[in-house]
Order: structure tokens, then C-alpha cells, then sequence
């Protein structure tokens, strides 16, 4: 009788073992169905989430979100005093010396109406800098105004042939070349052709800018069943001080150029679900990345 019931108990006993481990296991596979939820929406720059607080790991992840908001909430107004900066020094470089000329003028206009400056040079000066500043309102207008992609489904081959094909003189000129190079065929994209085709020639451009003889594109499907395209390119690497503030609006390392190109490139990509990413930017190369979801 006795070692009937200690073969009960201890059946229970691993019974209930077995249902422990059981339950923890499904937890556990729970617990990684999270985190794997949670970095892949942190990647996206999507932290609209958030775990019911029902145990501790829940509570950290939930943690971790608040931390990474905070972060990225401090970042987008750092970018924002940034703009404010450059629009204001970009717009008083322009009104201060039309300002300063017209105040001048005005002065030296004596009782008869005569002016001891030299009056068309004065206006041609003041023409001059009006239309810089209209030119520069106008590219802070495009950059406001990108319009609503009207997307389709794209073959990405056709895309890149056409794209590279309208370039290739302007490629030449520089002494350069421009390859596609997919990693896997018929990949398509849903996509506007005209926005996306416009990205990828202000990334030819900028790298033919920065002394680049080599442009290689490539494409291949992601793990989530989204299509990655990288631009890369072996012209002068960027400063590390100006990687982080490329995507700003305005900023810009080049003479020419109001730095726009890069800004717009981006809105565009998030208008399509998607994203734009310097990933690498050394003496070897500079790769930019397209993620079509």
C-alpha cells in the first residue's frame, strides 16, 4: 500500500514537473515572439507599441520603448533647432546685406533727388540676393510639399536599366561607372517609379560629387519578405561629424547644392513604408540602403 501511494506522489511530481517546464518553455518562446516583435519595430523607428504590464519582462521591454522614445524624441528636436539654425542663417545672409544696401542708398539720395551711389549696381545687388532667397524658399517649399506616392508594382531590373541609362553620359563625364547587380532575379518593388527613380539619381549624383569612379546597386530580398537595394560607392568617405546630421534639411558638406536631395530621398522612402540608411561610410566605401516593405 505504501509503495502504491509513493508511486502516486511520485508520478504527480513529475507530472507536475513536466507541466512546469511545459509552461515555462511556451513562456519562453512567448518572452522571444516579444523581443523579436520589439527590435524588429525599434528597426522600423516604431514605438507606438507597448506590452500590458502584467509580469516584470513585460514591464522591461516596456522600459527599454521608454528609453528609446525619450531618445529619439530628443534627437528629432535636436534636428529641428538644427533647421531652425540653418533657415535662419541661410534667410539673414540674404536680407541683411539687401537691408544694409537699400538703408545706404536711401542715405545718400541728397535734397535733389540725386544719389551718390551708383544705383544700377545697387538694384543689381538687391536683384541679385531676392532671388537667392526666392530660390531658397522655393527648395524649402519642395521639400514641405513631396506629394503623395501613386505606387504599383515595379520590376526592379527595368527600373535600375532605365535609370542607369538616362545617367550614363552624365556617369561618363565624370570618368566613372554605374552597375546593377541583383543578388536575386525579378525582384519587384511597390512602388512609385518616378520617386524612387529620383533617389536613386541624387545618390549617383552625390557620389560622382565625392570623387566616386565605381558605383555598384544591388538588391535581394530580405528576411521579413522586404527588398533591400544598396547604393554603394568608393568616392570620399563623409565625416563622422556630418553622417549623423545627413539627413537634415539644408545641411549640407558640398559648395554647391542647398542640401536637400537627401532629405526629400528619405521622406520619400517613408511615404512608401520604407526606409533610407547610410550604413557604411569608410576610406573603402559608402553604402546607402533601401528597405521597399
Amino acid at each position: 500500500m505504501t509503495f502504491t501511494v509513493w508511486h502516486i506522489v511520485g508520478a504527480c511530481v513529475i507530472v507536475a514537473i513536466i507541466v512546469a517546464v511545459i509552461a515555462t518553455l511556451r513562456t519562453r518562446h512567448k518572452d522571444i515572439k516579444k523581443v523579436a516583435y520589439m527590435m524588429d519595430a525599434l528597426e522600423d523607428g516604431e514605438l507606438n507599441f507597448r506590452f500590458q504590464e502584467k509580469n516584470k519582462f513585460n514591464r522591461t521591454l516596456n522600459r527599454i520603448r521608454t528609453i528609446f522614445e525619450k531618445q529619439r524624441q530628443a534627437h528629432e528636436q535636436d534636428s529641428w533647432t538644427k533647421l531652425i539654425r540653418v533657415l535662419t542663417h541661410e534667410i539673414m545672409n540674404t536680407v541683411a546685406p539687401i537691408a544694409s544696401l537699400s538703408d545706404a542708398m536711401a542715405k545718400s539720395i541728397d535734397e535733389n533727388g540725386h544719389c551718390e551711389m551708383d544705383v544700377k549696381k545697387g538694384l543689381d545687388t538687391i536683384s541679385d540676393s531676392s532671388r537667392n532667397l526666392i530660390k531658397f524658399v522655393e527648395s524649402y517649399r519642395q521639400l514641405s510639399g513631396v506629394a503623395r506616392p501613386v505606387r504599383k508594382a515595379i520590376e526592379l531590373q527595368g527600373l535600375m536599366d532605365k535609370t542607369i541609362s538616362l545617367n550614363s553620359e552624365f556617369v561618363t563625364s565624370y570618368g566613372a561607372e554605374c552597375i546593377y547587380q541583383p543578388e536575386e532575379p525579378d525582384l519587384m518593388v511597390y512602388a512609385d517609379e518616378g520617386q524612387i527613380s529620383q533617389i536613386f539619381i541624387n545618390l549617383i549624383k552625390n557620389a560622382l560629387q565625392s570623387g566616386a569612379k565605381h558605383i555598384s546597386i544591388s538588391a535581394k530580398m530580405g528576411r521579413d519578405e522586404d527588398v533591400i537595394v544598396q547604393v554603394a560607392n568608393d568616392g570620399k568617405p563623409i565625416p563622422v561629424p556630418a553622417q549623423e546630421q545627413l539627413f537634415i534639411p539644408f545641411f549640407t558638406t558640398k559648395k554647391e547644392g542647398l542640401g536637400i536631395g537627401l532629405s526629400i530621398s528619405r521622406q520619400i522612402m517613408r511615404n512608401h513604408n520604407g526606409s533610407l540608411e547610410l550604413i557604411r561610410s569608410d576610406v573603402n566605401q559608402t553604402v546607402f540602403e533601401l528597405r521597399f516593405r
